[in-house]
């Protein structure tokens, strides 16, 4: 038996029985959480009245009483209110500075032009508020295989331009010679086409706004939203499926900071160039 000289901490197993205070996080929209006890893991969907509601990777939402008991990549965290916006001049979802008290104005010739519906009710819900300020009107091509007919049919002009926004615009791709096409054209001055990198528009939301790291590759012959869908174990039966799923999508989408940068400035373009005036004369 070796002898203590010193003899025994007597604080020794108070120490051990002390835990280490959590770190407090704020319960922001978005946060990925995982709820100790149940194992439950998804994102702050909505705090109210003391309880935080997650929502899982499968669209289901359940509700938490705030504060310890949760886990961030692991670690105990303690979730609290997160803290309010100071007040001040209001800002629209697309980061511009919200007009309250503008008057009506008359749709403008010029138009936005987007591939389908899904793109359509995306630029309106992010960029809505400066369109309705500028009075412009987006519209849907259906597939941007029917772009050079509709320029045909519109004929536009200086006073009436055309913005276009479609997907995948990469090098090679079949948008990026429909798009040479139209600035080889006889109404290349007044129609802009740009695009982003992506197959679909739903790739431009940020995953992190789905608690996903990334989305999912999807092999190419199989069609990419029923992929997507599938990756994700949502059902993707018939059209129906595929509606609700990007339904699910478009509602974790409230500011520009949800969407991809390659998205953002591509809209914003196009909304200065149909608004852009004729030259004089």
């Amino acid at each position: 038996m070796t002898y203590d000289r010193y003899g025994s901490d007597v604080l020794a197993a108070a120490r051990a029985r002390r835990k280490p205070t959590p770190r407090k996080v704020p319960a922001e929209r978005d946060l990925v959480v995982e709820h100790a006890a149940s194992g439950y893991t998804g994102a702050v969907v909505r705090v109210q009245k003391g309880v935080v509601e997650l929502e899982d990777r499968h669209g289901a939402v359940r509700g938490f009483p705030l504060g310890t008991g949760f886990l961030i990549d692991g670690v105990g965290v303690e979730l609290v209110p997160a803290v309010a916006a100071p007040a001040g001049r209001l800002r629209s979802a697309s980061g511009s500075f919200a007009v309250t008290d503008a008057p009506a104005r008359v749709a403008r010739a010029g138009r936005i032009l987007v591939e389908g519906r899904h793109d359509a009710e995306l630029v309106e819900k992010v960029w809505g508020h400066d369109l309705r300020v500028e009075g412009v009107v987006v519209e849907y091509l259906e597939g941007v295989d029917l772009l050079e007919q509709t320029l045909a049919e519109r004929r536009p002009g200086a006073d009436a331009r055309l913005g276009v926004l479609v997907d995948h615009l990469v090098p090679g791709s079949k948008e990026s010679r429909i798009a040479e096409a139209v600035a080889r054209g006889p109404y290349a001055d007044h129609v802009l086409v740009v695009g982003h990198p992506y197959v679909d528009v739903w790739q431009s939301v940020r995953p992190q706004r789905l608690g996903l790291r990334a989305w999912p590759q999807i092999p190419r012959n199989i069609e990419w939203k029923r992929g997507i869908c599938r990756a994700l174990g949502w059902p993707a039966e018939d059209q129906a499926d595929i509606a609700r799923a990007w339904q699910r999508i478009l509602s974790r989408v409230t500011t520009y900071a949800d969407l991809e940068p390659a998205l953002l400035g591509r809209v914003e373009q196009l909304i200065d160039f149909v608004t852009e005036p004729a030259p004089a004369g």
